[in-house]
């Protein structure tokens, strides 16, 4: 099964709740984040320093101190999320440049480029779902992404990277 990690999960809610506060301007406290998310505070905490060190929130601090997102919630997509706490997004460990050589099976590997546009798949799917995306209360099927095509149809998914959840045939 693909699945993101815990923590990185917990980045996109992080995220999304501060994209969905965005208008405000305000900043928000690692307290204030954990009692409205309900993920424990010395998380909220480690996750925020990673998603500062890279860019996606700006701190400060002070008695007015806190975090808000770095850019407008439609500038940033999921995918920074994830990779800024996991790193490169890679399905298998051929499938990212980053992991190039790591298989000890890669030069004689019959699925090697297949597993590479699975994950060009997934990655595009990934980037094109923003926070703005994700702050919104529902998905109507235009708002669904294609990812795949099977059988000359095109699979779709929930724009918020369900892949499996519905097939929608448009």
């Amino acid at each position: 099964m693909l699945r993101i990690s815990k923590l990185a999960d917990y980045a996109v809610v992080l995220a999304t709740w501060l994209a969905a506060r965005e208008q405000r301007g305000e900043r928000h406290t690692v307290r204030d984040l954990a009692a409205v998310t309900g993920i424990h505070q010395p998380t909220v905490g480690k996750i925020l320093k990673h998603l500062a060190r890279h860019g996606i929130v700006d701190s400060q601090r002070g008695a007015r101190g806190g975090y808000r997102l770095a850019a407008r919630p439609e500038d940033v997509p999921v995918a920074a999320i994830i990779e800024a706490l996991e790193g490169p997004i890679a399905v298998t460990e051929c499938a990212s440049e980053e992991t190039a050589g790591a298989c000890e099976y890669e030069g004689r590997c019959g699925v090697q480029e297949s597993w590479q546009r699975i994950n060009a798949v997934v990655g595009r799917a990934l980037e094109s779902v923003s926070l703005a995306d994700m702050a919104k209360p529902g998905l109507s099927p235009r708002e669904l992404v294609p990812v795949a095509r099977v059988g000359g149809e095109r699979r779709m998914a929930r724009a918020a990277g369900d892949v499996a959840a519905d097939d929608w045939h448009g």
